[in-house]
C-alpha cells in the first residue's frame, strides 16, 4: 500500500487528486470502424493515454489460493486509445501480462485473461455516476466483456445439444470420439465476447437480443510490444455511438476498464479496475464538465483524515491491507484508486444510495451490512450527515490516498 512520507504527514493541508487518470481524447475518423483489431491502421493517428487500474479488494473470496496469489498485487498501468465516426466508437487497451492464460472448457480451476469496458447510460450528473464494475439502482450502466478462450462445447444457436457435452462425458470411442471431436471443433465458439446491462450488484444481465451491436478481440503480444520488453495484451472495442441502452454521442463521456489475470485465479470480483475516465470526442461541442468532475481536487487535511477515517470507520471497514479482516462492511483498501471523490461523499452521507451485497460468509450473522425493507437494500452503516464539511473534505482527502502502488 502506499506509504506516507514524515513531510507529507506534517503538512496540515494537502490537496489530493479525484482520479490517478485524467482525460483520453477519442480521434475523429472518416474510415469504417465497425469492427476493428489491435493492428488496424486506424491506430496510428491515435492519442494514447496511460489509465491505471487498481487491484479490487472490496469483498475477499472464500479461495485460499487465489486469496495467496492475490495478496500483494499492484496497479496496473494500460495504454488506451480511442477514436469514432459519425455511427460508432472504438477502443484499444494495452496492458502488460508475463502469462497467457486461455478459459477451458474442459477444467473447473482455470480462468482467463480478459479486458471489459463499461459505460454509464446516465452522466449528465458527475456527482452522481453509476458504482464502478455493476453499476448501481437508477444508474444502469453498459459492460462489454471479452476473454480469451479456447473452443467452448456449446451448440451455438443451432440447437444441437449433442455437441454441448464435454467429449470426457461421452460413449466414444477412437474412430467415433475422432469424428466427435472434429463436429465439435466446426462449430465450437472461440469468442468469449459478451455485453451486459448491469443496474446494481446481482442485476447483470447479458443482452443478447443483437440490441447493442459491438465487436471486441483480444490478441496477446509476445515481448517487445512495450518499451519495457515484456509481454502484453490488447484488447479492442467497437460499439454504436447510440443504440436503446446508451448515448454516447457527447462531447465528454465517462468510460471504466477493468483487466483480468487468469494465472491469479482472477474472475468476478478479482480484477484490476480503473476509475471513471473522462473521454473527450475531440470535434463534439459541448461543456467539459465531466473532465473538471472527474479531475478535481478535494482540499482537505490527511492527517486529520486518518485520524476520522480511525474514529468512525475502522470498526468496520480495513482501511490497509495489514488490518485485521474485521467483517463488517465492504474493505476499503483501494477505495482510492476507482471510487469518485463524489462517490465517496455520497457513500458517507447516504450509504444506502449504493449497498455491495454480502456477506462474507466468514463474517458473523449479527453484523448484517444491510437490512431488507420494503423489498430495497437499506445500508446498516449510519449516514455521516453531522460531520462538518471540511471533516467530510478530510476524510475523503485520506480515503483518496488508499490505493495500491503502480508496479
Amino acid at each position: 500500500m502506499k506509504k506516507f512520507t514524515n513531510a507529507l504527514l506534517a503538512a496540515s493541508v494537502i490537496a489530493t487528486a479525484v482520479t490517478a487518470n485524467s482525460a483520453i481524447t477519442a480521434v475523429k475518423v472518416s474510415s469504417n470502424i465497425d469492427s476493428v483489431t489491435n493492428s488496424s491502421s486506424v491506430w496510428d493517428s491515435a492519442k494514447f493515454s496511460k489509465v491505471t487500474l487498481y487491484p479490487q479488494t472490496t469483498i475477499k473470496l472464500n479461495d485460499k489460493i487465489a486469496n495467496e496469489l492475490n495478496a500483494n498485487n499492484t496497479a496496473v498501468v494500460a495504454e488506451v486509445a480511442a477514436v469514432y465516426n459519425d455511427t460508432n466508437i472504438a477502443f484499444i487497451i494495452k496492458w502488460e501480462d508475463g502469462t497467457k492464460s486461455i478459459q477451458e472448457s474442459h477444467k473447473t480451476d482455470s480462468y482467463s485473461d480478459g479486458f471489459a469496458v463499461q459505460f454509464a447510460s446516465d452522466y449528465k450528473n458527475p456527482k452522481e455516476l453509476p458504482y464502478i464494475g455493476m453499476g448501481s439502482e437508477g444508474r444502469p450502466v453498459v459492460v462489454h466483456l471479452q476473454k480469451d478462450a479456447g473452443s467452448t462445447f456449446e451448440p451455438n444457436g443451432k440447437g444441437d445439444v449433442y455437441y454441448q457435452v464435454n467429449p470426457n462425458q461421452t460413449n466414444l470411442f477412437e474412430g467415433k470420439l475422432e469424428e466427435y471431436n472434429k463436429q465439435v471443433s466446426k462449430i465450437a465458439s472461440t469468442d468469449y465476447e459478451r455485453t451486459f446491462v448491469s443496474e446494481g450488484f446481482r442485476s447483470m444481465t447479458e443482452i443478447k437480443d443483437g440490441s447493442s451491436k459491438s465487436s471486441s478481440t483480444i490478441t496477446y503480444e509476445e515481448p517487445g510490444f512495450f518499451s519495457s520488453a515484456k509481454a502484453a495484451w490488447n484488447g479492442t472495442l467497437t460499439r454504436e455511438l447510440k443504440d436503446e441502452y446508451l448515448n454516447l454521442d457527447s462531447r465528454v463521456i465517462p468510460v471504466a476498464f477493468a483487466v483480468w489475470d487468469g494465472a491469479k485465479l482472477g474472475r468476478n470480483g478479482l480484477k484490476n479496475l480503473s476509475g471513471w475516465t473522462a473521454v473527450i470526442l475531440e470535434d463534439k461541442k459541448g461543456s467539459q464538465d465531466l473532465v473538471s468532475a472527474l479531475n478535481a481536487d478535494v482540499k482537505g487535511d490527511i492527517v486529520k483524515g486518518k485520524a476520522a477515517v480511525a474514529d468512525n470507520c475502522t470498526a468496520c471497514h480495513q482501511t490497509t491491507s495489514t488490518d485485521a479482516p474485521n467483517l463488517m462492511g465492504p474493505s476499503l483498501t483501494n477505495i482510492g484508486g476507482y471510487a469518485t471523490a463524489d462517490y465517496i461523499r455520497e457513500s458517507l452521507v447516504n450509504p444506502s444510495a449504493v449497498v455491495v451485497p454480502g456477506y462474507n460468509r466468514n463474517a458473523h450473522s449479527n453484523y448484517a451490512w444491510y437490512n431488507v425493507e420494503n423489498g430495497k437494500r437499506v445500508s446498516t452503516m449510519p449516514e455521516f450527515t453531522w460531520l462538518e464539511p471540511k471533516q467530510l473534505d478530510d476524510i475523503i482527502a485520506y480515503l483518496k490516498t488508499l490505493k495500491a502502488e503502480v508496479k
